[in-house]
């Protein structure tokens, strides 16, 4: 297994220590994540602008933290799911639908269900959605631009859960309430 140091702003790249001194000051400190990504300053940027380009989607941010929650639960990334079910919480998702996205147990609400559903399915048949699932998904009042969207929400969080799997990340003490396992 590969061994990567997480980054720091005074140890990085020039290209990637501006970066992660834009996140530091974005969150107040730089999230592990980042600091493993910094290794490739490539990797970092595309990871920050497509996660930028994701939250200009047309899903409630609710929404978005179905899509990647469910990614990052289908690619088994505990980093990920630790972080998101922070950020998931401080964004405002309801308690019962962040429960479910945790432990795999049925959604409370009709909609996001049919969205995790249809994003599970995307990831796990690497982008050839059942035909049930994309006949739910439209039947709960989903469009081809979200369905497009949430192919791009499983896009980030590939880079990312794959990233973390890479370099083994260490969850950050911010997060670490949020722990999780599958």
């Amino acid at each position: 297994m590969p061994n990567f140091d997480i980054k720091t702003i005074e140890n990085a790249k020039p290209e990637s220590a501006k970066m992660l001194a834009a996140a530091k000051q974005n969150f107040g400190f730089v999230p592990n994540l980042l600091g493993a990504f910094a290794e490739a300053p490539a990797a970092l940027e595309g990871y920050i602008t497509m996660m930028g380009i994701f939250s200009k989607t047309s899903f409630s941010e609710t929404e978005q933290q179905v899509v990647l929650m469910t990614s990052n639960f289908e690619n088994n990334c505990s980093y990920c799911m630790a972080a998101h079910s922070i950020l998931a919480a401080m964004g405002g998702m309801p308690e019962e639908v962040l429960a479910a996205l945790r432990n795999n147990t049925p959604m409370p609400d009709k909609k996001l269900s049919a969205l995790r559903e249809f994003t599970r399915s995307v990831v796990t048949t690497r982008g050839y959605p059942t035909e049930e699932t994309t006949n739910d998904f439209y039947a709960a009042g989903y469009s081809n631009q979200q369905a497009l969207e949430v192919v791009l929400g499983v896009a980030v969080k590939t880079l990312s859960n794959y990233a973390n799997h890479l370099a083994n990340t260490p969850l950050d003490e911010a997060f670490s309430k949020a722990k999780w396992s599958k």
